[in-house]
């Protein structure tokens, strides 16, 4: 299990979504595919080719599909799947930051926020529009190897999104206009200060890319880009750019779902037909990356804690020696069996260390990585002597035979899970299409990995790992320099920006059709009937409710064993002893090592994860069907017999004290728990980080833990949801291994009184530097009712702040640039809610970006809803049923709504009927009787010495805050002689 710690801290290669991907090895030159004997029989419509088709064999784990190609080179991957009433389109052109020139850093992602800025025929931000109303979501993603845009949509919207990605893909270029290009550089940088700038250690792929590659190689630079790039580039360069890389030739279009193939070839053929192919497109050249001696580098960061992160150059995505060097790598850092995890997590000498081996189109690159535990006295310097003696102890312990079984039920696992959705299916295919040549690759994948010999990964250590230089980054806290590694040896150069020799314009290229583009494709005449879960119920005799739902789609199961204990049966004294009395149920039991335990799960491609909440304590299972007794054994194990052991509590407090250290250097978070600690109080534990305060945490001890594991961790307060490809009865008889588990329901705790809100108060958090200032502004506000007001408060809140064209978002992301994203809601829970208005935006727009969030929630609640924006409402939310319970976490996030709240059967019609049902004057009505803004406060975190003078000028009391949300005294005068 790879540490969350450090996986919250690194930034995907990903800029705008969290697509998981890892590359594949260079594409081979494409050659005119030839027809198939079905194609030759039956024309195809548009001249279009079927080239291949697959059908797994029965027991093979694979896709479906049907593959296809028009005449202008573009390639249509199609997989059939009845069932759910949905269809995930994706586009994905194989081109990325990889692809971009020196000095043009940034360019694909840039282009990937213009393709949302409307074509010829589609008005500017429509396509979130159009979409959203049809029930759909959407996204792109940029990185290194490739660009991707999404959607998932009813089924009866396909040719709607078909229609939606030609006209970008086709009629793109004369609709861009420097007003939106200028806007979309101001929100790409507000996303660079979000995600890099203003991130702990958000610079570390940025500093060990340049490092680690020669000047000039496309790695070198990340998939944000440089800022100095950005604002060097003109709406010429752009354009160019996209003439270069965009066309049907360099893309594959993979549809799957609810869908017929027949009619949607058609629908392919008419509106991508006619788009004419672009310049030709050869596969990137692996270039080998070496380094000659190790490359210290350091930088200071906001971050509480050291890190050290080591890389090493080795092969690149799909080379015959990926596989075994993955094996090494999960040896070396992945999991509690790992080498690292037993030399610097476990004796306490680190709060984290992991090893990876992220692999790209041209390149990978073996990592290790260590945050050291301040509590044991552990430098950057032991830790880079650790990491390396670590590497070395890996010659004398070998490959074992669990460490290629870990993998190989690692990759089957995995490959199965992501089945459970369609999304999962074309995404994969895909991926698979654009790197490999066909998307039919998951059986070599298997393959590749289930070859893997001892002798391989031994071979591979000496040849990749054994005694090479690496790059070696410190990255330590603002003001300790002395602290690094050692001395760098590696300096940045000064970057070479090439003259530009290309000064001629681009020849644009237009398409030639028998059809009016500009006529928007309607629904297809039916309604696509959602499946909701169906319920079964039961109980065991020791008080234990079960809730569950038969998936038949995958042969998995996944549930979650609840127990109603967390902050709200924490007292004041001791905040954070319902976190960390569930993380030593992730630890050793009486039986076993918390070692073992996961080497046992890891064989079995099971996931077992507990953790709490304000109200719950949970234990989430992933399994595959087949291992389901296994995993649950391992379940009740943890679950009823954890060891409570010394070293384990030792670690796991010193683990989160750092982490309540590292907390405080995230501005969204302090701002978030500010803005809860005033609406709900400073006297209620359940208002406070679940992961307490640094005094309440050092005064838990040992038997503290054992007295709240015995008092609250008991049958009669906890319930089961599942949902599997088992019958009720079958399930039923397995999960009877938690029935000797005893215990009486925990008695409800008591909640202080929500104090009186200082309203129209500004209160100030101070974060010297920061590159962005977070707003907060809210209220307290319902409490979770499925059906009444507070569902109705949610619809009146959609235009506002809940969706991506809401007039929140519209006017501070894509109308002032001044953020990456802006949203308001109501969230709630059974004893209370909130309403709040959020952003990261840039520093010098604070103010502004204030009085734009004020004056849009008081002309809401003033002036009300558009009939146009009530319209837009009811069909974008009524329409997203049909996504909502797709896959068995969906379904099982339906079930914990169901079971947490006690909703009655048929709650979901009643909702459909209110939202079919509800008026411009009832939305009017809520909107001005729950946002009124002198009932609010404000939150702003961000630097004092730039903002203050702005803040004070729009007019508001300002009480500036502390991180843990307690006054700041104000300075001392000094006292005359």
């Amino acid at each position: 299990m790879r540490s969350t710690l450090i996986a919250a801290l690194m930034v995907s290669v990903s800029s705008c979504a969290t697509i998981n991907t890892t590359g594949n090895a260079p594409t081979p030159s494409q050659t005119p595919p030839s027809p198939s004997a079905e194609t030759v029989a039956n024309p195809l419509p548009g001249g279009m080719q079927l080239v291949e088709a697959f059908t797994p064999a029965e027991g093979e784990i694979g896709i479906p599909y049907k593959k296809y190609v028009l005449p202008n080179g573009l390639t249509v991957v199609i997989h059939e799947d009845k069932s759910d009433p949905l269809v995930h389109a994706d586009v994905t052109y194989h081109v990325g930051s990889g692809r971009e020139e020196m000095g043009k850093s940034g360019f694909a992602h840039f282009f990937e926020h213009m393709m949302f800025q409307g074509s010829e025929n589609v008005a500017d931000e429509e396509h979130f529009k159009i979409i959203s109303e049809a029930g759909g979501t959407l996204n792109g993603s940029t990185n290194s190897d490739r660009t991707n845009y999404y959607e998932t949509i009813p089924s009866n919207q396909l040719e709607k999104v078909l229609w939606l990605e030609a006209d970008r893909m086709g009629f793109f270029l004369d609709a861009v206009t420097e007003e939106k290009f200028e806007n979309q550089r101001e929100t790409v940088k507000n996303e660079r200060g979000q995600n890099y700038d203003n991130r702990p250690y958000g610079l570390v792929s940025e500093r060990v890319g340049e490092a680690l590659y020669p000047e000039g190689h496309p790695y070198s630079w990340t998939t944000i880009g440089y800022i100095e790039d950005l604002n060097r580039a003109n709406l010429t360069d752009l354009k160019k750019f996209f003439s270069r890389w965009y066309g049907p030739n360099n893309a594959t279009l993979t549809l799957g779902g609810d869908l017929n193939t027949e009619e949607t070839l058609e629908w392919v053929a008419k509106y991508f037909g006619s788009i004419p192919r672009g310049p030709e497109v050869e596969a990137p050249e692996f270039i080998p990356v070496t380094l000659e001696a190790d490359r210290y580098i350091s930088m200071e960061d906001k971050v509480a804690l050291p890190l050290l992160y080591m890389s090493i150059p080795t092969v690149y995505a799909r080379h015959p020696d990926e596989a075994p060097l993955d094996v090494l790598m999960s040896i070396m850092g992945e999991g509690r069996t790992s080498i690292l995890y037993k030399n610097l997590v476990k004796d306490g000498l680190a709060v984290a260390a992991n090893a990876g081996h992220g692999c790209r189109e041209l390149h990978c690159a073996f990592t290790l990585t260590a945050l050291p535990n301040p509590a044991s006295g552990t430098t950057l310097t032991d830790l880079d002597r650790i990491l390396r003696e670590s590497i070395a102890e890996f010659e004398t312990r070998g490959v074992e035979d669990d460490d290629l079984e870990r993998v190989k039920a690692g990759i089957v696992s995995g490959m199965i899970y992501g089945l459970e959705s369609v999304s999962g299916k074309v995404s994969q295919l895909a991926f698979y299409e654009t790197f490999t040549g066909s998307p039919n690759y998951t059986s070599k994948d298997i393959e590749r990995y289930s070859n893997v010999t001892k002798e391989d990964v031994m071979r591979v250590y000496h040849q990749y790992i054994k005694d090479k230089p690496a790059v070696i980054m410190s990255v330590v806290p603002n003001g300790q320099p002395e602290t690094i590694a050692a001395p760098d040896t590696w300096s940045m150069y000064e970057r070479t920006i090439p003259e530009s020799e290309d000064t001629t314009d681009f020849e644009p290229r237009y398409a030639k059709d028998d059809f009016d583009r500009s006529i928007q494709p309607k629904a297809a005449d039916f309604n696509p009937m959602v499946k909701l879960p169906e319920i079964w119920k039961s109980s065991m005799e020791n008080g234990v409710n079960i809730l569950g739902a038969v998936n038949t789609e995958t042969p998995t199961t996944a549930l979650q064993l609840r127990i109603e204990v967390g902050d709200r049966q924490q007292t004041l004294e001791n905040m954070g002893i319902a976190s960390l009395t569930a993380s030593m149920l992730g630890e050793a039991t009486e039986f076993s090592t918390n070692e073992e335990l996961s080497n046992r799960l890891a064989k079995l491609g099971s996931s077992i994860s507990v953790g709490s909440d304000k109200r719950y304590t949970s234990i989430t299972v992933h399994a595959l069907t087949e291992n389901l007794d296994e995993t649950l054994a391992i379940v009740k194990e943890r679950l009823l017999h954890p060891k409570f052991d010394e070293a384990d509590f030792k670690r796991l407090k010193e683990q989160t004290l750092q982490g309540i250290e590292q907390r405080k250097t995230q501005p969204s978070a302090i701002a978030s728990g500010v803005f809860s600690l005033l609406t709900f109080g400073h006297d209620n534990p359940s208002a406070h980080p679940e992961i307490g305060t640094t005094q309440t945490v050092n005064n838990i001890t040992l038997e503290d833990v054992k007295k709240f594991y015995a008092d609250h961790y008991t049958a009669g307060s906890a319930s089961i949801i599942a949902v599997s490809n088992l019958e009720e009865q079958v399930l039923e008889n397995k999960l009877s291994i938690f029935s000797e588990w005893s215990g009486y329901p925990n008695p409800a705790p008591k909640l202080h009184p929500f104090p009186e809100l200082e309203t129209g108060t500004l209160y100030l958090i101070d974060k010297e530097g920061a590159a962005q200032s977070e707003i907060r502004i809210g209220k307290r506000a319902l409490p979770y009712d499925a059906t009444g007001e507070y569902y109705r408060a949610r619809i009146m809140n959609f235009m506002l702040g809940g969706a991506f064209n809401s007039r929140i978002n519209l006017n501070l992301r894509e109308d002032k640039g001044y953020t990456y994203g802006a949203r308001s809601g109501f969230s709630g829970s059974d004893i209370g809610g909130i309403f709040s208005a959020r952003a990261g935006v840039r520093t010098d727009a604070t103010a502004d970006s204030i009085v734009q969030f004020v004056n849009e929630i008081k002309n809401y609640a003033e002036n009300g809803i558009k009939e146009e924006e009530l319209a837009f409402t009811k069909s974008a939310i009524g329409q997203s049923d049909a996504l909502e319970y797709e896959t068995p976490f969906d379904k099982l996030s339906f079930l914990s709504e169901v079971e947490t709240y006690g909703l009655p059967d048929g709650f979901t019609e009643t909702q459909s009927q209110i939202l079919e049902n509800i008026t411009k004057e009832e939305i009017d009505a809520l909107a001005k009787k729950h946002l009124q803004i002198d009932d609010m406060i404000m939150v702003i975190m961000g630097d004092k010495a730039v903002i203050e003078d702005d803040l004070k000028a729009l007019g508001y009391p300002i009480v500036e805050l502390d991180t843990d949300g307690l006054p700041v005294p104000p300075p001392q005068r000094p006292k005359l002689d």
